[in-house]
């Protein structure tokens, strides 16, 4: 039997969808354009999470399979949706991002849901990209001034999902814990 030691593809899916966050809400608070999103929302933030979702598949990972594919697509669908409204082919109004956003939304409250049985920063990750989600709605439904306030909120979500990426790759090379992640919220029986 082979035991040759692999790679965990959360340290991807976590760096892509930190990074891209983290892009994103710099943009949103006016502090950068939006060609660097739209690039990384394409490359790091969608492919790299793809593919670390689908290797997730292969260690067995549910939820790690199903939370970076989602969000993998969630980046190249609002990549797209981006570039149709920049050359003007069926081009979506702020509702509709604001749909967009709000299915995500509802994703996103069933992923926060499985966060409570893995560990506090899963937790931290999930309840701020959640509240984020919430508030991106409520901008995008007649109260604008709500995106800004989620840029704050998702730029701490964009540092929780860096932190567990750190926690694996640093526990993983020193041979101990140096960065704890916490206990689930809930335990199984």
């Amino acid at each position: 039997m082979d035991h040759t030691k692999l790679g965990n593809p959360a340290v991807v899916g976590l760096a892509g969808f930190g990074m891209t966050t983290l892009l994103l809400q710099f943009h949103n608070l006016g502090l950068g354009g939006l060609g660097p999103v739209v690039a990384m929302g394409f490359v790091f933030g969608g492919l790299a999470q793809l593919i670390a979702g689908f290797m997730e598949f292969k260690t067995g990972n549910n939820f790690g399979f199903a939370a970076f594919c989602s969000y993998g697509a969630f980046w190249i669908g609002l990549g797209i949706i981006w570039l149709m409204n920049h050359y003007e082919v069926y081009p979506s109004s702020v509702t509709d991002i604001g749909l967009y956003l709000l299915g995500f939304t509802l994703l996103t409250a069933i992923f926060w849901v499985g966060s409570l049985f893995i560990h506090t920063a899963m937790v931290v990750t999930f309840t701020t990209l959640l509240l984020g989600f919430i508030l991106l709605d409520f901008g995008h439904f007649g109260f604008p001034q709500m995106n800004v306030v989620a840029g704050y909120v998702l730029i701490i979500c964009a540092f929780s999902a860096w932190y567990m990426m750190a926690a694996i790759i640093l526990n993983d090379l020193s041979a101990k814990v140096l960065l704890k992640t916490g206990t689930p919220w809930i335990k199984t029986i």
